[in-house]
């Protein structure tokens, strides 16, 4: 199928039906919000919040939006705005995953951290700040009546049509700004009202099943952060108010039961749902399923059960969810490297690398020479060698000019001359491997030298002899600058 835009695939996400981990005789049945586009639930309402400000005119072509968000709202709003030409700002909690903020920046948002003491009301009220300072649009996800009106429209849409006329037992979600609570559960109650909305929350975070009411202004706005409120797993669930679209879904009487959910919970089923299923999603989805499986326990033979599973797991990797995952080999999978006697690391089998057997020219030769002499700080290098982007992180955190020779890139190819260059560097100084680094006509080594001798005080004192300014900054850990498979490995 062909698309004119990106934001044409949004929706339509599939229904799948749990086939191992769903109790005998219930049909567990789980929405997919993973396939959207930036994968998650919250690109229904980003596409139709931007969309329905258009039409009424609140948003000016070019005008920068902002909004607060834990992380999925503005990767769905990211995608709009690059699509539509927006530009856009995310503020957002400190405490939320390293992967949520990469992936805003990736796509073009600007992002401002609030104090995860300040919570979800906290990155609210600056997004407001910014807004009246700045004259941004806000989306105001938490009580624009286009979130729910979307999930009414198509979310609920989809799984009416998906099940026709078989009977729903019950439909289970979280709730976040309340929009899929309240969109979803009105259209049940309208066309199939013998569906149980079943709404789960976390446990140590109840605040609807506390009973407490939310503190709100006059029109209905939480004022302050919710007395039950603590910090909990399950990101883009619950923040630390009642949203006044989550109490408008109250108000109507549209939830029939709340089930609290326990963290560790919520990260079994996580792990349940990718190696029983291989379905890959994050604690949020992990903890519906959870809920969905306490529904399933109380459910009729037969009955249909569907679970709203609201995002992919790959916005986790740096949360406890990924805790236990290990980047080493375990004891089982070493066991297996050993099995056989090639390709191991205890063992000398892989060969040391080699230089392609081309002799260095008289040209290349002075080349290397009027490089090495000429420049303040040059490094032969490969363009995508994780060594040699670890060092050009150094050079940049420090302020350093330097010229990089990527011998492996389109201007060194011509007559062989990258591999010239490099048979002439080895033999200027005996070593084959790349990268290289000189300072004033100094060879200083490969990248582990170079990183040793920035954390032992020699490589700045090779700046300070030749003239070299760079930024001091003690607070500088070159190691870091590594992947993490090689500062593990080189770093000990």
């Amino acid at each position: 199928m062909k698309y004119q835009n990106i934001l044409e695939t949004v929706g339509n996400t599939p229904m799948v039906k749990l086939n191992r981990v769903a109790p005998p005789g219930v049909n567990l049945w789980c929405k997919l919000e993973s396939h959207n586009p930036m994968g998650s639930v919250k690109d229904r309402i980003a596409l139709a919040i931007i969309e329905d400000a258009e039409r009424r005119g609140t948003l000016q072509p070019g005008q920068t939006v902002v909004e607060a968000t834990s992380g999925n709202t503005g990767i769905g709003l990211a995608m709009v705005c690059a699509a539509k030409g927006y530009p856009l700002v995310v503020t957002m909690a400190e405490s939320f995953s390293i992967e949520r903020r990469k992936l805003l920046r990736f796509l073009g948002a600007r992002v401002v951290l609030t104090p995860a003491s300040e919570k979800g009301t906290g990155m609210k009220k600056k997004a407001e700040e910014l807004a009246e300072k700045h004259g941004y649009f806000m989306p105001l996800q938490f009580e624009n009546p286009a979130n729910p009106d979307v999930h009414y429209r198509t979310t609920a849409r989809e799984i009416l049509d998906d099940f026709g006329d078989t009977p729903i037992h019950a439909w289970v979600s979280g709730f976040g700004t309340g929009g899929t609570l309240q969109g979803v559960s009105r259209a049940m109650r309208e066309e199939s009202p013998a569906t149980r909305i079943v709404v789960a929350e976390p446990d140590n975070a109840a605040l609807l099943g506390s009973g407490v009411p939310q503190a709100v202004d006059e029109n209905g706005i939480p004022t302050s952060s919710h007395p039950h409120f603590r910090p909990h797993l399950m990101q883009g669930w619950t923040p630390d108010f009642i949203s006044r679209i989550t109490q408008h879904a109250i108000d109507a009487d549209f939830i029939d039961e709340l089930l609290p959910v326990n963290g560790a919970d919520a990260m079994a089923a996580s792990r349940q749902l990718a190696q029983q299923e291989g379905i890959f999603v994050g604690v949020s989805a992990g903890a519906t399923l959870a809920a969905a499986l306490e529904v399933a326990k109380q459910a009729p033979e037969g009955a249909n059960i569907v679970v709203m599973l609201p995002d992919t797991g790959e916005r986790y990797l740096s949360t406890p969810l990924f805790g236990e995952i290990s980047e080493e080999m375990n004891e089982e999978e070493l066991a297996l490297s050993t099995s056989t006697p090639g390709y191991r690391f205890d063992s000398e089998t892989v060969a040391a690398p080699t230089v392609a057997p081309v002799s260095s020219s008289a040209d290349a030769t002075a080349f290397v020479e009027k490089v090495v002499t000429e420049e303040p700080v040059v490094m032969f290098a490969l363009e995508w060698c994780e060594f040699c982007w670890t060092l050009r992180k150094l050079f940049d955190a420090l302020d350093v000019p330097f010229r990089s020779v990527d011998i492996d890139s389109v201007e060194y190819q011509d007559d062989n001359w990258g591999v010239k260059v490099r048979q002439a560097l080895h033999q200027r100084i005996d070593i084959p491997t790349i990268p290289q680094v000189f300072v004033g006509g100094q060879h200083l080594g490969g990248c582990t030298e170079v990183i040793k001798a920035y954390h032992d005080g020699s490589l700045l004192k090779y700046f300070d002899a030749c003239g070299i300014h760079y930024r001091r900054d003690d607070s500088i850990n070159a190691w870091s600058f590594m992947p993490q498979w090689l500062h593990s490995r080189y770093s000990a």
